[in-house]
């Protein structure tokens, strides 16, 4: 938005309404990019892969790590230990 110099007053009052012209093009912008987004999330809700963005964001080292299903996975000599030498449970009778 562009505005021409002139008399104090008259630029005072369309500094002022540029101000709020800027102002309203910011809210319909944000609203507008906030709805792209949720439509995106939406859309992509489900799938396999995800663009980048809307991807949780996380740190660094969080992104890396293991997701809960890889952790909870074990090889076939561990489950064979883990049933054959479960831990045992004692109650000593007083």
């Amino acid at each position: 938005i562009k505005k021409k110099t002139g008399c104090g007053l008259i630029l005072d009052f369309f500094v002022h309404c540029s101000r709020v012209v800027r102002k309203s093009i910011a809210r319909v912008l944000t609203v507008i990019n906030q709805t792209q987004k949720e439509n995106l999330r939406k859309f992509y809700k489900g799938k396999k892969y995800k663009p980048l963005d809307l991807r949780p964001k996380k740190t660094r080292a969080l992104r890396r790590r293991l997701n809960k299903h890889e952790e909870s996975l074990r090889t076939k000599k561990q489950q064979r230990k883990d049933l054959l030498y479960s831990i045992r449970t004692f109650a000593v009778k007083a």
